[in-house]
């Protein structure tokens, strides 16, 4: 399937109900087509590992078409000019997660993206920085615990801003962080009590949430399995 055959199917698919269900959600549908997500994974499958026609389908600006290009993209091809190329065009929550979970935490500089981006002033790459870490906590199982307590540091710092986008990706890193293992579920916990103590609603919510889920039984018994621990 060539590029505009490709652009034309993702426009056969244009649903007005799904771009509704999408804004409500607080998803930018400026420029939308309403592809559901399996047509997308669907559609994925056949141009895998497709570099340039990914850099062409993001290059449309359309919300559904960019998502088409973080799952075809190769990120051994990816460099670090295209992710802060890709990152300042980040306009939707959702596309950032999906990027960065698709595409970004598979590269070799999602690490130091990580890290740097959540130091930027703008919403949706300062987002991006703290979903990377959430992302690599899950998925990045070669990652000693050092790197991920480092970036507890960067989530305390992180966990003030007010901006909802951010704040809800501060939290989830958190989260991820601490359900890794049972040594970075003690220092997340750690840090979500300090972070309570900030003068911070954002802070506050952030750390009651995260201490909710690291302080049940549930996330503790699945911790244990996870590490084949005993109870």
């Amino acid at each position: 399937m060539t590029y505009r055959e490709i652009l034309s199917m993702m426009k056969s698919h244009y649903n007005p109900r799904n771009i509704a269900g999408m804004a409500r959600y607080g998803i930018n549908v400026k420029k939308a087509y309403g592809v559901p997500t399996p047509v997308l994974r669907r559609m994925a499958r056949n141009h895998e590992r497709n570099h340039d026609l990914a850099e062409r389908l993001w290059s449309t600006g359309i919300h559904d078409v960019k998502h088409l290009a973080a799952l075809c993209d190769d990120p051994r091809q990816v460099t670090e000019h295209q992710m802060e190329r890709w990152a300042r065009d980040f306009d939707s929550w959702d596309i950032v997660d999906g990027t960065c979970n698709n595409l970004f935490r598979m590269t070799p500089y999602a690490h130091p993206k990580a890290a740097e981006w959540t130091r930027r002033n703008q919403e949706y790459i300062k987002r991006a920085g703290f979903v990377l870490m959430a992302c690599l906590a899950v998925h990045d199982k070669a990652a000693n615990d050092a790197v991920f307590e480092r970036y507890l540091r960067l989530i305390q710092k992180g966990a003030t801003d007010e901006r909802n986008f951010v704040k809800k990706a501060v939290n989830w890193a958190l989260r991820q962080i601490g359900k890794r293992n049972l040594k970075l579920r003690e220092a997340a916990i750690n840090t979500a009590k300090t972070i309570q103590q900030l003068d911070s609603k954002s802070a506050r919510w952030i750390a009651a949430d995260a201490l909710r889920e690291l302080t049940s039984a549930k996330t503790v018994a699945m911790i244990r399995k996870r590490s084949k621990m005993p109870d």
